[in-house]
């Protein structure tokens, strides 16, 4: 190409290079939006009647069928099929979402309500987004979980992504940095901090379709700046993995994991006691 006058057809051969079955970034961005206040109303409207109730539902609906139908001939099953099974499952992820704001509340001092819970706690906006994206990822949707999760993830600084199988109760504190691999598996009762990298040892197409990220076991606490790594590495339940540990082999139930180094506290007043420095 030799100027920016040829610059349009040059762009349009290349667009058509591209696949066009694929849903609208902005339009999943907003669906994922206007569900979360469907679930949460209180968050947008201190007003909230069946017949609303009944009328945001009724658009969700309409809104996720035309989300989807750019990828109408690439599904296994129709649009109505899908919005169906989807639809009907959300009151049961309602209810466990419910019982993890409550969870929230309960383990966190610094929690004062469900409601503060479910308006501004980013590890809980993480985790509604990734249940909604699971459903989809379990129903073998292209695009949409992972762009759904992916907004949760500019959102929050937290990446969760969909194909992970996480327990009920699930912890995050504050979150920044948190990163999910999808074929990690979490158990029940887990809490983990910021930072905290759950991942693959290499990243390889050849690994496509294996296990390559750990397994985290019941009621374990997993704490800021570590790596887990590995399909084949399981925490042990009841487990408490300290701060700035990498960890790439299993380690057995009841197990205590931490990172020792040296801290040096001295009186600041002795100036003239040389400082080494190992780098």
């Amino acid at each position: 190409m030799d100027n920016f006058e040829n610059f349009p057809d040059f762009l349009l051969e290349k667009y058509n290079e591209f696949r066009k079955d694929v849903p609208s970034m902005i339009k999943a961005h907003t669906f994922t939006e206007n569900l979360i206040n469907f679930l949460f109303p209180f968050k947008i409207d201190k007003k909230c009647t069946h017949q609303k109730i009944e009328l945001n539902l009724a658009q969700l609906q309409l809104d996720f069928r035309n989300l989807l139908s750019p990828l109408e001939n690439t599904l296994n099953k129709s649009l109505g099929d899908i919005s169906l099974d989807f639809f009907t499952k959300i009151p049961s992820i309602y209810s466990d979402l419910m019982d993890n704001a409550k969870h929230f509340l309960d383990f966190d001092p610094a929690a004062r309500s469900v409601e503060s819970v479910i308006l501004y706690y980013p590890g809980f906006y993480a985790i509604t987004v990734y249940r909604l994206a699971h459903l989809l990822y379990e129903q073998k949707i292209p695009f949409l979980p992972r762009m759904m999760s992916e907004y949760a993830h500019s959102k929050t600084g937290i990446e969760i992504h969909p194909g992970a199988s996480i327990g009920e109760n699930f912890f995050i504190d504050h979150g920044t940095g948190i990163v999910i691999g999808e074929t990690t598996i979490v158990g029940k009762n887990v809490k983990i901090y910021q930072g905290v990298t759950l991942g693959a040892v290499m990243v390889a197409k050849k690994m496509r379709g294996k296990k390559r990220h750990p397994t985290i076991e019941d009621n374990v606490i997993i704490y800021s700046g570590t790596t887990i790594l590995g399909g084949d590495t399981v925490v042990g339940h009841d487990s408490i993995i300290g701060g700035n540990v990498w960890l790439t082999k299993s380690v057995p139930a009841y197990s205590v994991v931490y990172h020792e180094s040296k801290t040096v506290i001295r009186d600041g007043k002795m100036k003239n006691e040389p400082i080494n420095f190992s780098i």
